[in-house]
Protein backbone atom coordinates (compact mmCIF):
# COMPACT_ATOMS: atom_id res chain seq x y z
CA UNK A 1 0.00 0.00 0.00
CA UNK A 2 2.82 2.01 0.71
CA UNK A 3 4.03 1.71 -2.87
CA UNK A 4 1.38 2.97 -3.92
CA UNK A 5 0.97 6.13 -2.02
CA UNK A 6 3.69 7.93 -2.60
CA UNK A 7 3.40 7.65 -6.59
CA UNK A 8 -0.34 8.85 -6.61
CA UNK A 9 1.06 11.84 -4.16
CA UNK A 10 4.12 12.97 -6.01
CA UNK A 11 1.24 12.88 -9.07
CA UNK A 12 -0.81 15.02 -7.40
CA UNK A 13 1.72 17.73 -6.50
CA UNK A 14 2.96 18.08 -9.96
CA UNK A 15 -0.36 18.13 -11.78
CA UNK A 16 -1.51 20.67 -9.05
CA UNK A 17 1.85 22.99 -10.09
CA UNK A 18 1.47 22.05 -13.90
CA UNK A 19 -2.13 23.35 -13.56
CA UNK A 20 -2.45 25.64 -10.54
CA UNK A 21 0.71 27.53 -11.06
CA UNK A 22 2.70 27.16 -14.53
CA UNK A 23 -0.81 26.83 -16.76
CA UNK A 24 -2.37 30.18 -15.09
CA UNK A 25 1.47 32.14 -14.94
CA UNK A 26 1.54 31.14 -19.08
CA UNK A 27 -1.50 32.24 -20.03
CA UNK A 28 -1.39 35.20 -18.09
CA UNK A 29 1.62 36.07 -19.58
CA UNK A 30 0.83 35.60 -23.17
CA UNK A 31 -2.00 37.62 -22.79
CA UNK A 32 -0.06 40.54 -21.32
CA UNK A 33 2.18 40.00 -24.31
CA UNK A 34 -0.18 39.84 -26.93
CA UNK A 35 -3.21 41.58 -25.55
CA UNK A 36 -2.22 44.06 -23.02
CA UNK A 37 -4.90 46.39 -22.86
CA UNK A 38 -7.57 43.46 -22.96
CA UNK A 39 -5.77 41.13 -20.12
CA UNK A 40 -5.24 44.75 -17.89
CA UNK A 41 -9.15 45.01 -17.89
CA UNK A 42 -10.11 46.82 -21.12
CA UNK A 43 -9.68 49.90 -18.29
CA UNK A 44 -10.38 53.93 -19.83
CA UNK A 45 -8.28 56.58 -17.66
CA UNK A 46 -8.94 60.36 -17.78
CA UNK A 47 -5.24 61.06 -17.32
CA UNK A 48 -4.24 58.91 -14.19
CA UNK A 49 -7.84 58.22 -12.93
CA UNK A 50 -9.29 54.96 -14.09
CA UNK A 51 -12.64 55.78 -15.15
CA UNK A 52 -14.71 52.58 -16.22
CA UNK A 53 -14.00 49.58 -18.43
CA UNK A 54 -15.30 48.86 -22.18
CA UNK A 55 -16.36 45.13 -20.85
CA UNK A 56 -18.59 46.82 -17.83
CA UNK A 57 -21.56 49.01 -18.12
CA UNK A 58 -22.19 51.73 -15.40
CA UNK A 59 -24.97 52.92 -13.87
CA UNK A 60 -26.19 56.42 -16.14
CA UNK A 61 -29.29 57.94 -14.63
CA UNK A 62 -29.14 61.82 -15.09
CA UNK A 63 -31.14 62.61 -17.91
CA UNK A 64 -28.11 64.81 -19.92
CA UNK A 65 -26.72 60.69 -20.33
CA UNK A 66 -27.55 57.76 -22.78
CA UNK A 67 -28.92 55.00 -20.67
CA UNK A 68 -27.36 51.55 -21.09
CA UNK A 69 -29.24 48.15 -21.06
CA UNK A 70 -30.92 47.37 -17.25
CA UNK A 71 -28.75 45.63 -15.06
CA UNK A 72 -29.59 41.94 -13.64
CA UNK A 73 -27.03 42.65 -10.48
CA UNK A 74 -28.24 43.53 -6.90
CA UNK A 75 -27.89 45.27 -4.82
CA UNK A 76 -26.36 47.50 -7.37
CA UNK A 77 -26.40 48.00 -10.45
CA UNK A 78 -23.20 46.82 -13.06
CA UNK A 79 -21.75 45.15 -9.96
CA UNK A 80 -19.42 42.87 -11.49
CA UNK A 81 -18.74 40.82 -8.10
CA UNK A 82 -22.55 39.60 -8.45
CA UNK A 83 -22.43 39.00 -12.46
CA UNK A 84 -25.52 37.14 -13.57
CA UNK A 85 -28.74 37.33 -15.21
CA UNK A 86 -32.21 37.14 -13.53
CA UNK A 87 -33.17 33.71 -14.48
CA UNK A 88 -36.38 34.62 -15.06
CA UNK A 89 -38.40 33.28 -17.76
CA UNK A 90 -40.35 35.42 -20.21
CA UNK A 91 -43.78 34.10 -18.47
CA UNK A 92 -42.77 35.04 -14.76
CA UNK A 93 -44.48 37.84 -13.55
CA UNK A 94 -41.31 39.05 -11.79
CA UNK A 95 -40.41 39.98 -15.12
CA UNK A 96 -43.51 40.93 -17.07
CA UNK A 97 -43.49 43.59 -13.96
CA UNK A 98 -39.97 44.93 -14.21
CA UNK A 99 -40.27 45.13 -17.94
CA UNK A 100 -43.68 47.43 -17.68
CA UNK A 101 -41.94 49.48 -15.26
CA UNK A 102 -39.12 49.86 -17.24
CA UNK A 103 -41.33 50.82 -20.25
CA UNK A 104 -43.32 53.19 -17.91
CA UNK A 105 -40.11 55.31 -16.80
CA UNK A 106 -38.94 55.77 -20.53
CA UNK A 107 -42.68 56.80 -21.68
CA UNK A 108 -42.66 59.35 -18.68
CA UNK A 109 -38.62 60.71 -19.89
CA UNK A 110 -39.66 60.61 -23.61
CA UNK A 111 -42.66 61.69 -24.42
CA UNK A 112 -44.10 61.74 -27.28
CA UNK A 113 -42.12 59.12 -28.49
CA UNK A 114 -44.93 56.62 -30.21
CA UNK A 115 -41.99 54.14 -31.99
CA UNK A 116 -41.39 50.65 -30.05
CA UNK A 117 -39.11 51.15 -27.49
CA UNK A 118 -35.87 48.78 -28.35
CA UNK A 119 -36.01 45.96 -26.52
CA UNK A 120 -32.52 46.48 -25.28
CA UNK A 121 -33.32 49.32 -22.90
CA UNK A 122 -36.32 47.16 -21.09
CA UNK A 123 -34.61 43.67 -20.76
CA UNK A 124 -31.32 42.67 -18.78
CA UNK A 125 -28.27 40.70 -20.58
CA UNK A 126 -27.45 37.06 -19.72
CA UNK A 127 -24.50 38.70 -17.37
CA UNK A 128 -26.33 41.70 -16.19
CA UNK A 129 -22.93 43.83 -16.93
CA UNK A 130 -23.27 44.67 -20.96
CA UNK A 131 -22.01 47.98 -21.31
CA UNK A 132 -23.63 48.55 -25.00
CA UNK A 133 -26.47 49.16 -26.41
CA UNK A 134 -28.07 48.97 -30.07
CA UNK A 135 -27.65 52.31 -32.17
CA UNK A 136 -31.40 52.13 -32.45
CA UNK A 137 -32.05 52.33 -28.20
CA UNK A 138 -29.28 55.02 -28.67
CA UNK A 139 -31.31 56.95 -31.09
CA UNK A 140 -34.65 56.23 -29.18
CA UNK A 141 -32.69 58.03 -26.32
CA UNK A 142 -31.47 61.35 -28.65
CA UNK A 143 -33.78 64.51 -28.15
CA UNK A 144 -33.93 63.71 -24.33
CA UNK A 145 -29.81 64.03 -24.64
CA UNK A 146 -29.85 66.79 -26.48
CA UNK A 147 -32.32 68.60 -24.64
CA UNK A 148 -31.17 67.95 -21.58
CA UNK A 149 -27.66 69.30 -22.53
CA UNK A 150 -28.67 71.94 -24.75
CA UNK A 151 -27.06 70.79 -27.80
CA UNK A 152 -27.99 70.31 -31.56
CA UNK A 153 -29.47 66.82 -32.16
CA UNK A 154 -28.20 66.74 -35.59
CA UNK A 155 -24.44 67.07 -33.54
CA UNK A 156 -25.33 64.69 -31.37
CA UNK A 157 -26.18 61.87 -33.79
CA UNK A 158 -23.10 62.68 -35.97
CA UNK A 159 -21.28 61.45 -32.33
CA UNK A 160 -23.56 58.46 -32.35
CA UNK A 161 -22.76 57.14 -35.96
CA UNK A 162 -19.09 57.75 -35.08
CA UNK A 163 -19.66 55.49 -32.48
CA UNK A 164 -20.88 52.52 -33.82
CA UNK A 165 -19.03 49.67 -33.99
CA UNK A 166 -19.14 47.08 -36.36
CA UNK A 167 -20.08 43.48 -35.72
CA UNK A 168 -16.85 41.83 -34.37
CA UNK A 169 -14.65 40.13 -37.13
CA UNK A 170 -17.17 41.34 -39.65
CA UNK A 171 -19.68 39.00 -39.05
CA UNK A 172 -20.31 38.25 -35.14
CA UNK A 173 -22.91 39.73 -33.22
CA UNK A 174 -24.52 43.02 -34.33
CA UNK A 175 -23.89 46.56 -34.01
CA UNK A 176 -23.61 48.18 -31.28
CA UNK A 177 -22.40 51.28 -28.57
CA UNK A 178 -20.32 51.75 -26.17
CA UNK A 179 -22.21 53.58 -23.57
CA UNK A 180 -19.28 54.95 -21.33
CA UNK A 181 -17.57 56.00 -24.33
CA UNK A 182 -20.71 57.62 -25.81
CA UNK A 183 -21.02 59.54 -22.70
CA UNK A 184 -17.12 60.64 -22.38
CA UNK A 185 -17.61 61.40 -25.74
CA UNK A 186 -20.67 63.76 -24.77
CA UNK A 187 -18.80 65.49 -21.68
CA UNK A 188 -15.84 65.76 -23.55
CA UNK A 189 -17.94 68.14 -26.78
CA UNK A 190 -19.77 70.16 -24.10
CA UNK A 191 -16.12 70.80 -22.93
Amino acid sequence: MKKLIRPVLMLFILISIVTGLLYPLAVTGIAQIVFPEQASGSLLKRGDEIIGSDLIGQNFSGLNYFWGRPSATSPNPYNAANSGGSNLGPTNPALIEAVSDRIKHLRVHHPGKEEKIPTDLVTTSASGLDPHISPVAAYYQLERVAAARNIDAAIIKSLIDQLIEGPQLGVLGDPRINVLRLNLALDALQK
